[in-house]
């Protein structure tokens, strides 16, 4: 059943800005995340000349119900595509940069190596940029997990995307345990490295689950938190329950501030990696 688009997520498509990073991207054989989930902030965030960096390709190699970013068989990992990205981030002239991968568990190390060589090429070309990484569950292992850890990023986030009773159906492929054990295993072996999450809604979770998230988020000492709309990418997508108001996303932000994170983003157009750079910035 098709619902009509409130007000509240109607969004102006900046073709201008949007064309020139998309140009710049082209030329460089990189992907952004922006573009390849259909992001309702893809204009606003390029035209501040700001985009999430997807590494490791665009196809992956998981099939969760609500993304819209490719599946299937992954292509060949691009050893040119760490110095590419620093490029583009010089280029670009970041404060802050978000760099993320589709899941390939094809790979030994689910890709760890190639974000590591992402993160030193940057750190190495823009020096004052500070590096966040959205990473995914790298299968649980600890040795996969180090290597991005010793990377030593600015900002490790990994989310757990619904609450733990639509897992089966949201991410049939994913733990919720194991995204929570990701988050905690991070935090114990590098304090310093701020730690990050986010859920989506409208899939039909209730206030009590959100919270026991967050709770369960909090347990395992996540800094910061953030919460979105959910919108069906197309009809083989899994099904929209629900338009969030934004009093209710207020209200979602107020009880985790109580809850006791360090930042919280909370609204109808939230996406984990927008506005990135202002919540890594308090941790400076």
């Amino acid at each position: 059943m098709g619902r009509k688009l409130p007000e509240w997520l109607k969004v102006n498509y900046n073709k201008e800005a949007v064309d020139e990073v998309s140009h710049l991207m082209a030329d460089l054989k990189l992907n952004t995340v922006c573009k390849e989930a259909n992001c309702p902030n893809l204009g606003e965030c390029f035209k501040k000349k700001t985009a999430t960096f997807m590494i490791l390709g665009s196809v992956c190699t998981r099939n969760c119900r609500f993304c819209n970013v490719s599946n299937g068989h992954a292509t060949n990992v691009d050893p040119e595509e760490p110095m590419n990205l620093a490029q583009a981030v010089k280029k670009l002239n970041l404060t802050h940069v978000v760099i993320t991968s589709v899941t390939r568990d094809d790979l030994p190390d689910g890709g760890a190596a190639h974000f590591a060589k992402t993160i030193e090429a940057v750190r190495n070309i823009n020096p004052d940029t500070t590096i966040e990484v959205l990473i995914p569950d790298l299968k649980g292992v600890h040795e996969n997990l180090d290597i991005v850890i010793n990377a030593n990023p600015n900002v490790i986030n990994h989310n757990v995307e619904t609450v733990k009773y639509l897992y089966a159906d949201v991410r049939p492929q994913a733990d919720y345990e194991r995204s929570l054990q990701v988050l905690q295993y991070v935090k114990e072996k590098a304090p310093h490295i701020t730690s990050k999450t986010g859920i989506m809604v409208g899939l039909g979770e209730t206030d009590e689950q959100v919270y026991e998230v967050m709770d369960d988020c909090l347990k395992v000492n996540c800094d910061i938190f953030t919460i979105g709309q959910y919108l069906r990418p197309s009809e083989q997508h899994i099904e929209l329950k629900e338009y969030v108001t934004p009093e209710k996303f207020e209200e979602y932000k107020k009880v985790a501030l109580e809850k006791g994170f360090k930042y919280v983003a909370s609204g109808p157009l939230v996406r984990s990696s927008y506005k990135a750079g202002e919540a890594s910035s308090i941790f400076k």
